[in-house]
């Protein structure tokens, strides 16, 4: 009886024991990736520079923390001009709107599949949002334990203002836009703390 009761506790305790990593993305596979539609052809794109603050166990992921900062004026739909308009008022306004940000607030399992639960920040507009992961662990060319991440969601641009006064929007491009998001990259130990009163110690230019 006193094993059964120990036992118990212990499987109730194993999530706590989970080890915190951080996760360092893979800037050459990452993809921040959406398709957007017109009338007449699809218009592929990414946004080429960000922020992953993730952290959690890949082992027991239901306690992660996910913090996602993308630089909007980083869009590339591989059209400078239309890049450049896309980063107008017309559209994500960059100048005004510098940063779409995502925030996590619970990640749970489902089936083969992590749903991440969030909030999402765009163009000054912020929505609950949920990212359904697909994830596959291996290794990578060098030999390195690698973990990806890979949702597929639909979001309706027009909720988040994005070209609702534009006239060329208003004519040819459709509401729907399909975010494309595949994280790469490695888990990793957490920088040791410093003890107080330590500082830390930048190294400079050898002397000879």
């Amino acid at each position: 009886m006193l094993l059964r009761s120990f036992l118990a506790v212990l499987l109730l305790a194993l999530p706590l024991l989970a080890q915190t990593k951080v996760f360092r993305a893979d800037d050459n596979h990452t993809v921040l990736g959406f398709k957007a539609s017109t009338l007449l052809f699809d218009v592929p794109g990414r946004f080429t520079r960000y922020k992953a603050d993730i952290t959690g166990d890949p082992a027991a992921p239901e306690g992660a923390k996910v913090l996602l900062e993308i630089d909007t004026k980083s869009i590339n739909t591989a059209n400078a001009t239309r890049d450049n308009h896309l980063r107008t008022a017309d559209f994500f306004d960059a100048a005004k709107y510098p940063k779409i940000t995502f925030t996590s607030q619970s990640v749970r399992r489902e089936g083969d599949r992590l749903v991440v639960r969030g909030t999402l920040t765009m163009h000054g507009v912020t929505k609950d949002l949920e990212l359904a992961f697909v994830s596959a662990e291996g290794m990578n060319g060098a030999g390195t334990r690698t973990w990806s991440y890979r949702a597929t969601v639909p979001l309706d641009r027009l909720e988040y203002g994005i070209g609702a006064d534009s006239v060329a929007a208003k004519i040819s491009l459709k509401r729907p836009v399909e975010l494309d998001l595949l994280l790469v990259g490695f888990f990793e130990d957490p920088a040791p703390a410093l003890k107080p009163g330590a500082a830390r110690v930048k190294k400079g230019p050898s002397k000879k």
